[in-house]
């Protein structure tokens, strides 16, 4: 009785890891699917970034002022540095603010 008692115990693990597998839930193939990001100014090479357009560079900042990174925008490397640096013109120009405080 006790090579019975061995072989259903050893048994018994097995058939319990299968329905466990069966009874978790699966993530349906095609349920999110995000948006590749691109460079705007790469599509569309008629968009000039320039400092002196402070509506066009507003997209480009948080409504605390601070400059989206790339990631979030998805903006390549070179047109990234040429916002950047035109933001920080523009601020420096008076045509966008530093800080909310300095907001009209």
């Amino acid at each position: 009785m006790s090579e019975e008692v061995k072989e259903t115990k050893t048994a018994a693990p097995a058939a319990s890891e299968n329905q466990e597998r069966e009874r978790r839930p699966r993530r349906p193939a095609g349920r999110f699917q995000r948006r590749r990001k691109f460079c705007k100014f790469c599509a569309d090479k008629s968009l000039t970034i320039d400092h002196k357009d402070p509506e066009l560079l507003s997209h480009y900042i948080t409504e605390r002022f601070k400059i989206l990174p790339a990631r979030v925008t998805g903006t390549c490397a070179f047109h990234q540095r040429q916002l950047t640096s035109a933001i920080k013109r523009a601020r420096v120009l008076a045509l966008l603010a530093f800080t909310p405080l300095h907001k009209d």
